[in-house]
């Protein structure tokens, strides 16, 4: 029989809250049919003659479900100049000199100005000394916000333009930021030079990076056509490693009714869920909606959508039957969000919100009490170390209240909206459980919000599985349930440091995915 044999001789997490241990477990045709008792499980071999595998005292657990990926730009990054960690605009230029892209763009991603030493943005002037003759094009870690050099926004049509997402000095001249919609526009004119084989390409490597970190089903946010194209040529050659939960971007729901797909369309491999809304920005650029003035910046954020539009949107993906994933970092972002999901009321396509990064009590009893579900990103914790100083301390105490609102009976699942975040899934349950620890400022004030590891693992498998709306087939290694899953040398419940855990391997529906013995 195709994907079936008996895993036995080592410790297997069936699932988390409560935690189920088993001593075996029986994969037939790609599903769970049984676990616990090996003398039991045995028997099962015998009786069907099925492969035996000896764990030799390794630890199995479910696969990680990440609900909250950009697949194709994770695919891109992995081509792209790493720029994450880089402490200075010298060694960012550095970084630009040695770096030999293969297309007709140079594209960064990673660099968060908070880090350098000069204390400010970096400028098409600094990257005009390195490269003149070639657009670049470095995004800021949060996304929200890029770098780009002369030549870039001329290509764009930025360098004059009026647009408030173009960041100007006192001169008035455009300085090389870009942010937001201004941003969406730059990404736009890097596609028109992309080819569908260029997707294909992307995407195969993020699926196979993905593996290879035991994250066996991806939540893919903002899909956008050509992607999708690409998806459907890799499932239907079979070369979808893993599961892939399809988020479109809003532009798509008009065609999306007219052929009647709703939200499951598709198969165990690749399903379209619904659409991805952008309704604010991020607190790094400080383009998140918040309800007060940023406490270091005049400014408030704002929004990235009208509330009319938002209700339209929602109101007509709901009617066909999509759910939908409305991005909202600001307090004042989540209030429309809310007040926009309470008016559909029926809420039968579990309708999601990404972040939720600045959330007040009132805000989390109303979640609680519309079943809103919650894609959020804990390690944000950690990389957003300087947000006591952009918050403040009142409102440092409403940010990623990931115990608050398990306690509150919201339910959560974990992401980690890669390429911004590390997609290493044990990077997240560390950051879940220890908030970066007392080297950070915000640790001190919302330590209580802290999650031991039973909840930061339920939270990335049963919880995000929940959040994808696959939670009867994903998420813990139950009967009946797909045999994803991943094998580890080590016990996380018996470890020092989460971080330096290593899969090595990673099965999807029974099949071998990732072997590190393999690299």
């Amino acid at each position: 029989m195709e994907n079936s044999f008996c895993l036995v001789n080592g410790k297997i997490y069936v699932s988390f809250k409560p935690t189920k241990i088993a001593d075996s477990l029986v994969v037939i045709n790609g599903r769970v049919v049984y676990t616990g008792d090996e003398d039991k499980a045995r028997n099962i071999v015998d009786a069907l003659d099925l492969k035996l595998i000896d764990l030799k005292g390794k630890v199995v657990l479910p696969g990680f479900v990440d609900s909250h990926v950009h697949l194709d730009e994770l695919g891109m990054y992995l081509e792209m100049l790493d720029l994450k960690g880089v402490e200075s605009i010298t060694d960012l230029k550095e970084r630009l000199r040695s770096h030999n892209g293969r297309n007709k763009w140079i594209l960064g991603h990673g660099w968060d100005q908070e880090n350098f030493k000069e204390k400010r943005f970096p400028t098409r002037w600094d990257l005009d000394e390195v490269v003149r003759d070639k657009p670049v094009v470095l995004t800021r870690i949060c996304v929200h916000a890029a770098v780009l050099n002369t030549k870039a926004m001329e290509l764009t049509g930025l360098l004059k333009s009026e647009d408030p997402n173009v960041i100007k000095n006192e001169k008035g001249e455009a300085i090389g930021i870009v942010m937001e919609k201004a941003l969406e526009r730059v990404r736009e004119k890097v596609k028109e030079d992309l080819t569908q084989e260029d997707y294909i390409r992307f995407l195969s490597k993020a699926i196979d990076f993905a593996a290879s970190q035991g994250v066996t089903t991806v939540g893919f946010v903002s899909c956008d056509r050509n992607s999708l194209i690409a998806l459907y040529h890799l499932n239907s050659e079979k070369k979808l490693k893993i599961r892939i939960r399809v988020y479109l971007n809003p532009e798509v729901l008009e065609t999306l009714r007219n052929l009647g797909m709703k939200r499951g369309f598709g198969d165990e491999f690749l399903r379209i869920n619904g659409l991805k809304i952008l309704a604010d920005g991020s607190l790094g650029a400080r383009t998140a909606w918040l309800s007060e003035p940023y406490s270091d910046s005049f400014t408030s954020g704002n929004p990235n959508i009208s509330r009319e539009e938002l209700r339209r949107i929602a109101e007509e993906a709901d009617k066909s039957g999509l759910q939908l994933a409305v991005h909202g970092i600001g307090d004042k972002t989540i209030d429309m969000i809310l007040d926009i999901y309470e008016n559909i009321k029926t809420f039968e396509n579990r309708h999601r919100i990404e972040h939720a990064s600045v959330v007040r009590d009132d805000q989390i009893t109303r979640i609680s009490g519309l079943g809103v579900v919650l894609s959020v990103q804990p390690h944000f914790v950690i990389t957003d170390w300087w947000v006591l100083n952009r918050v403040g301390e009142k409102r440092a105490k409403w940010v990623y209240r990931f115990k608050k609102m398990l306690s509150s009976g919201i339910n959560l699942g974990f992401g980690t909206d890669c390429p911004v975040e590390d997609l290493n899934p044990w990077k997240t349950v560390y950051a879940a459980v220890t908030r970066g620890g007392k080297s950070l400022p915000l640790y001190e004030i919302t330590k209580e919000e802290c999650l031991d590891l039973e909840e930061a693992l339920y939270c990335y498998t049963k919880g995000s599985a929940y959040v994808l709306f696959d939670e009867e087939n994903l998420g813990s290694l139950e009967k009946g349930k797909l045999a994803d899953f991943i094998v580890l040398e080590e016990d996380p419940f018996k470890v020092d440091d989460l971080r330096k855990l290593r899969v090595l391997e990673t099965y999807v529906g029974g099949t071998k995915v990732f072997s590190a013995m393999n690299r």
